[in-house]
């Protein structure tokens, strides 16, 4: 699309960066919408908007115009659809809550293994905007299907052998999401966790290239293999979150970030292994905060609200998302490196384990 529109690589992330922005500030507005429209029909108008938004941008003649359809209105359509599959498969597994939202997401994680490639065959086989065409149709078709699926269970519903569910509703906190101490602690825990794992993703290539000194077929490679890890972590801190006290796991997932920056303070020219583990660690985290988010909201507050209490606290991720992108490469700009990037990021991590230890716990309700 670079060549086509005659832009510049810089001009050509403003599409992505505002698609992230709108995808995570639609996420609480549809948080609110879906308890009244219902999961099926928010799903179906979010799938339209996706592939009307690719659609459009296969017209699109300039870089603002690729903004506003690829950026903006796909994203919205994203932000849309996000939520309800986590909504649905909470209320059909209230027992194994954490793990269900990780299997479901984990497709989010692992999809650029399988679009990325296909995208890509289609470019070759037709051209940048044909190829944004078709997938804007395929998008739309696939979603519309799987809308038909995103039915929630009857009312009061719980599956057998629900002692486990039942013992957690005991301890419900129905009290508005603002006046809860740990809500401020999970939001600042994932912005944190957000925030380091953006800005790692953001630079994973650039990394490999400046410090590491690899070559293009590894950098290629390395990405597919992060992006496995980013998957594959999401079921696993999921589960975790299920079994274990959610500052427990906040703390492992910002130890495993104090280690991967501690690996790249120290890496050099040629040590691919310790780039390879250390960002096989960021991707890790990032997928696994991914799933604690929404697995702690559903353990700490009242559930019959999950969709809009999710909302609220996922607007951390855009937070995280636009603070990342800027602040490694404001730190480049300044110091002509991104060795000096992991400092930070190491102190973010020690910060975020000291706020899980003090606000990451469960309030119970006055009731």
């Amino acid at each position: 699309m670079e060549g086509e529109l005659g832009i510049s690589a810089t001009q050509s992330l403003l599409p992505f960066t505002f698609g992230l922005v709108f995808y995570a500030g639609m996420m609480p507005i549809a948080g609110f919408y879906i308890p009244r429209f219902g999961t099926r029909i928010t799903t179906a108008i979010g799938g339209i908007v996706v592939g009307l938004g690719y659609i459009l941008a296969s017209f699109a003649t300039h870089v603002g115009a690729l903004v506003v359809t690829y950026g903006m209105i796909a994203g919205t359509g994203v932000g849309i659809v996000y939520g309800v599959p986590i909504v649905v498969v909470s209320r059909w597994f209230p027992d194994k809550k954490g793990l269900a939202v990780g299997l479901t997401i984990i497709g989010f994680g692992l999809s650029p293994l399988i679009t990325a490639p296909l995208a890509n065959q289609l470019i070759e086989a037709y051209t940048v905007r044909p190829a944004l065409r078709l997938l804007g149709i395929a998008f739309t078709f696939i979603i519309l299907a799987i809308s038909l699926v995103m039915k929630l269970p009857p009312k009061g519903w719980q599956p057998r052998h629900n002692a486990v569910a039942v013992a957690g509703s005991a301890l419900v906190n129905t009290r508005n999401l603002f006046h809860n101490r740990s809500f401020y602690g999970l939001w600042l825990c994932y912005a944190i966790g957000t925030l380091v794992g953006l800005t790692a993703i953001g630079i994973s290539s650039s990394v490999g290239e400046e410090i590491i000194d690899i070559n293009p077929t590894v950098a290629a490679w390395s990405v597919s293999l992060f992006a496995l890890f980013n998957g594959v972590s999401r079921p696993l801190f999921g589960w975790l979150s299920d079994r274990f006290k959610p500052h427990y796991v906040a703390i492992l997932s910002y130890a495993l970030i104090l280690i991967a920056c501690v690996l790249m303070i120290n890496a050099e020219a040629g040590q691919v292994a310790t780039y390879l583990a250390a960002f096989c660690l960021f991707w890790f985290c990032l997928g696994g905060w991914l799933a604690m988010a929404p697995t702690i909201t559903l353990r700490f507050f009242n559930p019959d609200k999950y969709a809009q209490n999710y909302g609220i606290v996922f607007t951390a991720y855009g937070v995280g998302a636009l603070i990342g992108t800027l602040l490694a490469g404001h730190i480049r700009d300044l110091f002509g490196s991104y060795d000096l990037v992991f400092y930070p990021m190491a102190v973010l991590a020690m910060i975020g384990a000291v706020i899980a230890c003090l606000l990451l716990k469960r309030e119970r309700s006055a009731a």
